[in-house]
């Protein structure tokens, strides 16, 4: 009988052992803070699963309108119309205003587009290539030169994430 006890709390010693061993894997983190997010993720396009704020914080609104300098538009503006992001641990935020490619990565491609060719076979020696064209991506400026598209120069840059430079602005958590 003893031995069939001593087998029995081996038993269930090795189930709670194994239970232990197996336990409950801890939840990932979640913020509601963007700046407390953008701090633990460091790098990311898009807020992902462990950002459970607002879509788009009154913070960052407010960060975006004053790196915009517009003390006057409506905030409720810029909380609809604008994106943000993490860059090495800081919140960026781009307000899509005249139609500015927020969520798209800077088109850094010298190769023209069959739009672009078409464009300058039917325009020859047009000074420029329109935006409707070129897509509001593109870093460069173009224009047809008989009929073959070039590049006229660089005119927007693209920061270390790939997205254009000039329309991202760090938003500070005051």
């Amino acid at each position: 009988m003893k031995l069939a006890q001593f087998a029995l709390c081996l038993a269930l010693l090795s189930i709670v052992i194994g239970l232990t061993g197996c336990g409950a894997t801890p939840a990932p983190a979640t913020y509601t803070d963007p700046f407390a997010y953008c701090a633990a993720v460091g790098t990311i396009d898009a807020p992902d699963a462990a950002y459970t704020g607002p879509a788009l914080p009154q913070s960052v609104g407010e960060g975006l309108q004053k790196a915009l300098n517009v003390p006057d538009m409506p905030l409720d503006m810029l909380i609809n119309g604008s994106s943000w992001r993490c860059m090495n641990g800081d919140v960026y935020a781009c307000f899509v205003g005249a139609n500015l490619p927020c969520d798209a990565k800077a088109d850094t491609d010298r190769t023209p587009t069959q739009d672009e060719v078409d464009f300058c076979q039917a325009n020859p020696d047009s000074e420029f290539i329109p935006a409707v064209v070129t897509g509001r991506e593109t870093i460069f400026e173009w224009r047809c030169r008989e009929g073959i598209p070039e590049v006229v120069r660089q005119v927007w840059q693209a920061d270390e994430q790939g997205f254009l430079s000039e329309i991202w602005y760090e938003i500070s958590p005051d």
